[in-house]
């Protein structure tokens, strides 16, 4: 397993602006390129349908709308994503648990850790 992330483009879908901004500077000081970040599933189906990336951290809730439309989208590219949420694994409808999940707060180890994982498997 490698243990750097450097040069790896990650999708960001967060709404949240702060915790937007505390992912985009995490990744960047991992060495990724961010992508988005988008702040709605609209604009996170947008980005994971047609962008180019190698992962995506994707917020459960997402401005009041589950997230799963992008993980699906995802899943479906071959693309790995990490949930993150306040309610870790056990939040998530029994169908996606299994996934890579952090729980908020989190931490930049946490996040690389994570990125980490579900990028080998």
């Amino acid at each position: 397993m490698t243990d750097t992330l450097a040069d790896r483009r990650i999708l960001i879908v967060e709404d949240e602006s702060l915790v937007s901004m505390l992912l985009e500077t995490i990744l960047e000081d991992l060495g990724c390129t961010t992508v988005g970040p988008a702040g709605s599933v609209t604009e996170g189906l947008e980005l994971a349908t047609g962008g180019q990336m190698d992962a995506a951290l994707l917020d459960v809730n997402v401005a009041g709308e589950l997230v799963f439309p992008i993980a699906q989208t995802l899943r479906d590219r071959g693309v790995p994503f990490v949930f993150s949420t306040g309610y870790g694994e056990g939040g998530l409808p029994e169908e996606w648990r299994g996934n890579t999940t952090i729980q908020k707060p989190f931490t930049e180890s946490a996040v690389r850790d994570a990125l980490l994982k579900a990028l080998t498997v």
